[in-house]
């Protein structure tokens, strides 16, 4: 199956300021890049985050305690099969039935990136900087669809989650906030309100940050870049991909000023192994140019896909390029295991509100 979904309803990505149990059998994989942050976010409200003890893509690393728990919870949301309702009953994922995703695999250009970055650089540094209102919240729209292996009575397939619409709504310092996700949340979402171990606010940092801690980050490439190699020090499968991981991340899961966004692909233009990949395709269609960096390890590459005009963002997704991975080697080369399509940011009024000044 190719991601290219014939939707006709796709729309543009749209940016404005101005507005109003027992789990099944699971293959152990850890989860593909990108999606570090979007997993924290569902158990936030109950598991307190470790960031310098956490692995990279496996952020429910915690205390003894915690670990049983934490652990099944990481590896049932690696394989899509975890649902989180507002009660908080985990259940399967009847999704998880359609065809693997599959793409063709783009050649990489090793040279190319440092002069692409900094086109891009440019184009985001000259957007527009919408500012929230008192008591606005940063509300993000995506479509999503994912590939993993699916193991039931025994029998392992590679099957597929087909496209959906995710919504998130977070308040500029991060304490309040709410998702909607099918097959994640329950129809009413979840409340991404969370404490720590004394009841105290989950306070953001770079693997999990606020509209107003991005606010605050130093928008020079070579500082930025110190920062987070710093902040992530100890995670993942080494600095360099892990570095990049993360900004896939902020570029993805937030919303940062036109300076900050600028200043995140100067830093990463400055990470070994940056590539740039012709012809890549994100989650809602559009076709683009993509900056990747392979993950040796896993044999997967993340790509961030850029309109080739307007190098606006559009995405990301993650392609196994290299070898064969999951249970039986089912992830074959040219396997789209995750794909994630920005398609709205903006702010709004309230929880649940929406640009267009409809509640979900």
């Amino acid at each position: 199956m190719n991601p290219e979904p014939t939707d006709p309803r796709t729309a543009n990505r749209h940016e404005t300021g101005d507005l109003s149990a027992i789990l099944p059998a699971i293959e152990e994989r850890d989860l593909p890049p990108g999606r570090h942050q979007f997993h924290k976010e569902h158990l936030m409200n109950r598991i307190h985050d470790d960031r310098r003890a956490a692995a990279p893509r496996n952020p429910f690393l915690r205390k003894a305690v915690l670990l049983p728990a934490a652990t099944a919870l990481a590896g049932a949301l690696a394989v899509g099969v975890l649902v989180l309702t507002p009660g908080g009953t985990p259940d399967t994922d009847d999704r998880a039935t359609g065809p693997a995703l599959t793409t063709t695999i783009g050649a990489a250009d090793t040279h190319g990136a440092p002069r692409l970055l900094d086109r891009i650089s440019l184009a985001a540094a000259g957007a527009e900087a919408p500012r929230p209102r008192a008591g606005q919240y940063v509300y993000i729209e995506t479509r999503s669809a994912s590939t993993h292996v699916k193991t039931v009575d025994g029998v392992s397939s590679l099957v597929g989650v087909p496209l959906h619409t995710r919504q998130s709504w977070r308040s500029p310092d991060g304490r309040r906030g709410w998702l909607i996700e099918p097959g994640t949340t329950g129809p009413e979402g979840i409340t991404l309100e969370g404490t720590d171990e004394k009841g105290d606010p989950l306070e953001p940092h770079m693997g999990a940050p606020s509209h107003d801690y991005l606010a605050a980050l130093p928008t020079d490439p070579d500082k930025l870049l110190r920062k987070i190699y710093e902040e992530t020090e100890g995670q993942g499968r080494g600095k360099h991909q892990q570095a990049f991981t993360t900004i896939g991340d902020l570029l993805t899961e937030s919303w940062p000023s036109p300076e900050l966004t600028a200043a995140l692909y100067r830093a990463a233009a400055k990470i070994p192994g940056v590539v740039t990949v012709d012809g890549a395709t994100d989650a809602a269609g559009r076709k683009g140019v993509a900056v990747a960096r392979l993950d040796e390890t896993s044999g997967d590459r993340t790509e961030w896909i850029f309109d080739d005009k307007t190098l606006t963002f559009l995405g990301e997704r993650t392609v196994q390029v290299m070898g064969s991975t999951g249970e039986n080697g089912l992830i074959k080369p040219g396997t789209v295991v995750f794909t994630h399509a920005i398609m709205v940011r903006a702010f709004v009024d309230d929880i649940k509100a929406t640009p267009s000044g409809t509640a979900s």
